[in-house]
């Protein structure tokens, strides 16, 4: 009787023994932190615009600097509603011309406007109120050319020019997007513009836009489009 009940009671125990016994661990998982790719840009393999753009007046003659190193076109033609005209840029106004070569290039020419029409004076180009010019110049940037007004050019008839950042209200007067050719000598203007070419072909389109009529604010009463303006050999 004795050992039945010791047999029954080591059943017992050993049966709440292995109940008792400690559950197994869970593996613990370890987080993983997502990697974050980085991107290094790399300066060498950027081009001059995505260096520069949009450009401004710390970094513009930096870029021209640059741009007419690669960019030795010197002549171009003006496409407008009355005929062409060819244009030769001096080489050794190098920022002007640079900066011409490379609006042309851009296409910001193509659209504007002979919107300033003095009769034996000047005609004066590259402005417009169109939307995608003013997003392509938006693009570009705002700055000025500082001024090369003494090289010793004269205001002759048939000279392109740009006002010069020294005079007074230059933002206002001195845009680089905008130029004018002479009519007829125009000797007052040495030195407080900058000259940075000549028409080698078509003052008689000059001629025939500076006859056109205007009303009191010199803007011609039908618009004179510059369709267009292209590099030439």
């Amino acid at each position: 009787m004795l050992l039945c009940s010791f047999f029954i009671f080591f059943n017992c125990e050993d049966k709440q023994s292995r109940q008792k016994k400690a559950p197994p661990q869970k593996t613990k998982v370890s987080k993983v932190e997502p990697k974050i790719k980085e991107t290094i840009v790399d300066s060498t393999k950027l081009t001059l615009e995505e260096r520069f753009l949009p450009l401004n007046d710390r970094n513009a003659m930096d870029f021209f600097l640059e741009y007419e190193k690669e960019n030795k076109e010197n002549k171009v033609r003006i496409h407008t509603s009355f005929g062409n005209i060819d244009l030769l840029l001096f080489d050794n106004i190098k920022f002007h011309r640079a900066n011409f070569i490379f609006l042309t290039k851009n296409k910001v020419f193509d659209g504007t406007q002979f919107h300033r029409v003095v009769k034996d004076f000047v005609i004066q180009g590259g402005n417009s109120d169109d939307r995608k010019v003013t997003k392509k110049r938006k693009k570009i940037g705002r700055y000025l050319l500082p001024p090369d007004a003494k090289r010793g050019y004269k205001h002759h008839r048939g000279v392109i020019s740009i006002p010069s950042s020294e005079i007074e209200n230059a933002y206002k007067l001195a845009s680089p997007y905008e130029f004018f050719i002479t009519q007829s000598n125009q000797y007052h203007l040495d030195e407080k513009y900058t000259i940075f070419g000549r028409v080698i072909k078509g003052m008689d389109v000059v001629d025939t836009i500076a006859n056109q009529e205007t009303d009191t604010g010199d803007w011609p009463k039908h618009n004179i489009y510059i369709t267009k303006v292209e590099v030439i050999e």
